[in-house]
Order: structure tokens, then sequence, then C-alpha cells
């Protein structure tokens, strides 16, 4: 029996990492917001490996941060450990990554969410969408409840008809032992909406009183403080390590003895798992001619002696895993707290969705993370600050706030899940952006927080810090390009020391000094014996911004071609059955993505060159009809 449980203006169902973002993106934007929980108890869950950030991720975490998001800032509370990567590489690819503190991430991001003004925090399974001409009103939940809504967030991450599955067992379920949630599913297709089946996994958890740290390489964290947030105030913090080893001939002997047992192998699983984070089974079957694998021993928490064991995500039998893992150097008596699993479950095809994360054929309904087909917490964040922005502007009758490829490694994440259609659970990689040397980690403040102020999510304390920096590295970029270095035998002296070319006759200004790659901002502030003290974040924008001057200029320069074509907007309206000399494969995939633009559309696999200039010829003579229709 249905009874009203509530009316807001977004409801949010599901209260994992896009949830959160979500929920309170909508709250802060001033509409009446409830999120809805399978439970309470796995709000900001992290079902695999409680780290955060890492190579692409990292941006997206720094992206959602200056937009006004929270998983910056949790992720700062709860780190046990900072690491920044790649820093023998450009500044394009260095990625901030961070062992968290699972429990206390979420008692935090709990927390958040129960003090967020206009947000309720409720436990409730939905099971139903109910929709009326094609518009989402409500959603009802297995007791009853209906709780209406001018725009509704689906972030259900795994749990839509969750499947476990370990060696031969498997049983209906959601992540870390949760309940999955089984009539959505049939209610989402009654209402038209085509779902996939995908799969992933996670690995043991075993007791750290049962490790030899001995016979490991330890793997410490950056001695220099740092934070995802950009207005995180953290000066210093405690450093757990994490730890270094490796699989080994027994190892792998194990698993190929025990293939026939693997449910990868046997035909068990319906949907596809994730190819950039493979099990154990399928390195060994892939890289067979590898006698080892990395694997790291990394701790959940400071209350809890569990390890998570990342490197051997699995789904073979208990019997087995044990087994295998006690061939790795340090873990010949370890014991297993949590067996390691894979989960099945039902996602939304995401070419059914606007840029804005709205489903196309049901006007109110977005979804974010998982559900989407995404892997990863640094991507169902990225989607549910997103989903939840544009349910607000939706609720207000405003137009949505959408990202481009050439604005935020969000909008490269939103446009390939909407344009390309995905076979494989999707990951944000560095290699997939573009503009990368314009999308640094760095300077997403620097890219996003005005946006996020107009959307009135970004406070006016946090502008005031953005637009004092902004200034502060303006001006001193200014100071260099002005000031000229002055020839003296000791500069002179430092600049051979360093195998740098001496100063020319018609001088040179420090701007100048600092684009030759031998020379840093910090050496050239003793070069020339400046006293004046900048904070870190602003040397280093100053230092990066002049020394790639060059290359930032050339990929301003792709950015503007890109939009051109961004800019030549195809008709909503568009049959593309009567486009002539468009492919009959073209016209299939561009009937099923409907982009809105000549630039969306090249991306689509499976229109060609050809296609497109078929298209803008059509766009071409459209134009000059309607000039016509004007003059007559």
């Amino acid at each position: 029996m249905e009874y009203l449980a509530g009316k807001y203006d977004v409801v949010v169902v599901g209260a994992g990492h896009a949830g959160c973002e979500a929920g309170l993106a909508a709250a802060r934007m001033g509409c009446r917001t409830c999120v809805l929980t399978i439970s309470m108890d796995s709000v900001a869950m992290m079902p695999c490996n409680p780290a955060v950030g890492g190579p692409a991720k990292g941006h997206l975490v720094r992206e959602v941060d200056a937009l006004g998001g929270e998983i910056g800032i949790n992720t700062d509370r709860a780190s046990v450990q900072m690491r920044l990567l790649n820093t023998a590489k450009g500044p394009a690819v260095h990625a901030l990554r961070a062992q968290a503190d699972k429990r206390a991430y979420q008692d935090c991001m709990k927390m958040t969410l129960e003090m967020q003004p206009g947000l309720d925090l409720k436990q409730a399974m939905v099971e139903k969408v109910v929709v009326e001409k094609g518009k989402i009103i409500a959603v009802v939940t297995n007791t009853g409840a209906r709780f209406e809504a001018g725009a509704v967030v689906l972030t259900t991450g795994t749990y839509l008809k969750g499947r476990i599955i370990i060696g031969d067992l498997s049983y209906p379920g959601g992540p870390n032992g949760q309940y999955p949630s089984i009539g959505l599913s049939e209610s989402l297709q009654r209402v038209g909406i085509g779902l996939g089946r995908f799969k992933t996994g996670t690995p043991a958890r075993v007791d750290r009183k049962s490790i030899d740290f001995s016979r490991m390489t330890i793997q410490p964290g950056d001695e220099k403080t740092r934070n995802f947030s950009f207005v995180s105030e953290i000066k210093q913090r405690e450093q757990i390590p994490c730890w270094l080893t490796h699989t080994t001939e027994e190892t792998h002997r194990i698993i190929r003895e025990n293939l026939n047992r693997a449910p990868l192998y046997c035909g068990v699983f319906q949907g596809r798992g994730p190819r950039y984070c493979p099990s154990i089974e399928t390195k060994v079957v892939r890289f067979a001619d590898k006698p080892t694998h990395q694997i790291f021993i990394e701790p959940e928490g400071k209350n809890t002696t569990e390890m998570y064991v990342q490197g051997m995500s699995t789904s073979l039998p208990e019997d087995i895993q044990l087994a295998m893992l006690r061939t790795v150097p340090g873990l010949e008596k370890v014991e297993v707290m949590r067996i390691g699993y894979a989960i099945e479950y039902d996602h939304v095809l995401p070419t059914q969705l606007k840029l804005n994360l709205e489903l196309k054929n049901v006007a109110g309904l977005f979804t974010a993370g998982q559900i989407n087909g995404t892997s990863g917490y640094e991507e169902a964040a990225a989607q549910g600050i997103m989903a939840g922005i544009n349910a607000a502007l939706y609720v207000k009758g405003k137009e949505p706030f959408i990202l481009t490829r050439s604005e935020a490694y969000i909008g490269v994440l939103i446009d390939d899940l909407v344009t390309k259609e995905i076979d494989e659970p999707y990951r944000m990689l560095t290699s997939r952006a573009e503009y990368r040397l314009l999308l640094r980690q760095d300077n997403a403040d620097l890219r996003l927080t005005e946006k996020g102020c107009q959307i009135g999510l970004v406070t006016p304390e946090r502008l005031q810090l953005y637009e004092k920096k902004k200034s502060l590295v303006e001006a001193e970029k200014e100071r260099l390009e002005r000031t000229m270095a002055p020839v003296t035998e000791k500069i002179k002296s430092i600049l051979a020391k360093v195998s740098s070319a001496g100063l020319p006759q018609q001088g040179i200004s420090l701007a100048g000094l600092l684009r030759r790659p031998e020379i840093s901002y910090e050496e050239l502030r003793l070069l020339t014996g400046d006293e004046g003290e900048l904070p870190e974040e602003v040397k280093e924008q100053v230092e990066i911004q002049v020394k790639y001057e060059g290359y930032i200029k050339k990929q301003k320069a792709q950015v503007e071609r890109f939009e051109r074509m961004e800019g030549k907007k195809l008709p909503k309206d568009i049959d593309y059955g009567q486009v002539k000399g468009i492919s009959v494969e073209a016209k299939e995939k561009l009937e099923k993505v409907r982009p809105g633009s000549i630039g969306q559309a090249v991306r689509i696999a499976g229109v060609s060159p050809a296609d497109i200039s078929v298209l803008l010829i059509y766009l071409e003579q459209k134009r000059r009809r309607g000039e016509k229709r004007k003059l007559h």
C-alpha cells in the first residue's frame, strides 16, 4: 500500500560517492533535497580500495572540489597517506593519490550530509520510478513510501540486480554484504530505459597481525604535506605506510591449475569487467610470460588491522584464494578477514543520456556513477556533482550546466559516456583528454571556481581565496616579464654550474630565464636574490605557466578549432534517415546518440569523415534555405 512520505525538489537514490555529491550540490543550490540509501551504514562506503586519486582520477577530484564539491575536502580529512605520482614527468600528468581511512571517510561524509541545511538523509530501498507523460514525478520504496520530486537522480552504483560470485558460489547481494536492489531494474525497463550488465571485483582483506613486513618494501607517503582541496588548511598529518611485494611462480601455478574453478573462465559471468583493473586470474593468463606481478598491501584505516591486497582482485574459490595468498612474500602465514569476490550488476546504457546526465526519454530523471557504466569513486563523484547541479537547474527552469572536453576532465568523462558506446566499465585516463596540458590538476581552481560560483556552489570565502591566488599569479608573471636579469659574475657562475647558456648581450628577462628547462623558480630566486615569499601554489602556477607558455598557446589554438566544431549545432529534430549520402551505419549511430553538434558527431564510432562532410553540407543548405525564407 503506497503512502505519501514526502515532497521534494530533488530526490537522490543512493548515497555512494555519486549520491553524496549530487545531494549536497542540489541542497547547496537551494533545492529541498532527499537522499535515500539502502543502508545508513553504507553512506560513502569504499567497498573496494580505500584510495582516492591517481592519474586522471586525481584531476577529477580537484575539479569536483573547484566546483564546490566535497570529495576533496573529505579525503583530506580522512587521509592516512598522500603521494604525488608521476613527478618525473611533466605537470600535465602529475597526480595526487591518497590512502584514506575508510571508516573515517564514511563518518565524515555522513555527518556532512546530515548537517547540510535543506537535505534529508533517509534509509529506504527504492523499487519503482513513477513516470507520467514522459516525466518523472516520484519514486516508491519497497515499504510503499512514495517520495514525490521535481527531479530524481539515480546513483545506485553496483546494487541493481547485484549478484556476488565466489568460485562456483553465487547469490544476490550488494557490495560488502549489503542488500541488492532487484525491483528497480524492472521498473526502469518498463519505462523504456535500456540496461546492460557489467561486473567488477575486489581482493581479499587480510589481517595486519599475520603479515611479515620484513619481506616487503615500504612505500611511505610524501614528506611534504599535500591536500586535494584548494581550501584545506591541513598542514600536517600522520602518514601510515603501504607495502610492496609480488606474486611468485608458485602463485601463478596455483591459479593456472584452478582455472577450471574460476568463474571468469567457466562462463559464469554475463557481464564484462574492467580492462584496466583486471583480476589476478586475467593477469596470469593474459601476461603468461611475466614471472611476477606487483602487489601492494595497503591499510584500510587507523583503527583496524584490515589490509587491502591491491593487485589481487579475484573471484576464485575461497580455499584457492587463501592458498595463492600464502605464496606471496610476507603473506606466508596470512589470515584472511574478508574473502575476495566479484559482483555483477545492471547499468544504464549511457548513450541514452543527454550531456547534462538526464535521460533523453524521461524528463527530470538523471543518472550518475556506476549505474552509467563507469568504475571508480572519482568518476562517480564527478558525475554526481554534475547530475545534482543539473537536477537543481532543471527544477528551477534554468539552462543545463555542461562542461566541454576543453574545459575539464569531467567534460571528457561525460562526453565519452554519452557519445561512445562502452562495452566495459569506463575508467578515466589521462590519454582520453586531448587537451591535458591545459587541464592539469594544479589549475583546476583557476579553470572552474568562477563557474562554480555562477551556479551557486562556491562560497564567498572560497571565491575570495581564488581571486587572491589568481591576482598573485598574474602579478608575479608580469614582474618576471618586465624585469631584466642582472649581468653579474655570480649569475654567470651559477648558470655555468647548471649547464645553462650564458646571458645574451641584449639581456634577458627573468621570465626568459625561467623558460629554460634547467632553471626552476626557486633557482631563479637564488640567482636574483629575491626575498619576497609567495604561497607554494602561486609559485607552482607561475613556473608552469611561464615555462610551458609556448605549448599552452599551441593547445589553446587546438581548443579554438575544437570549439568551432562544437559551435556547429545539429537540429534536435533532424531525421538522419532523410539525409542523403550518409552511410547506413552512421545513420544508425547518429539516430541512437542524437549528437548536439558536429563536434560530438565526429567522436561517434562508425561516423566517418565522409559522413561528417555530408552533415556539414546539410547544415549549410539548411542555413541558406532559412535565409531565403527571411528574404521572402
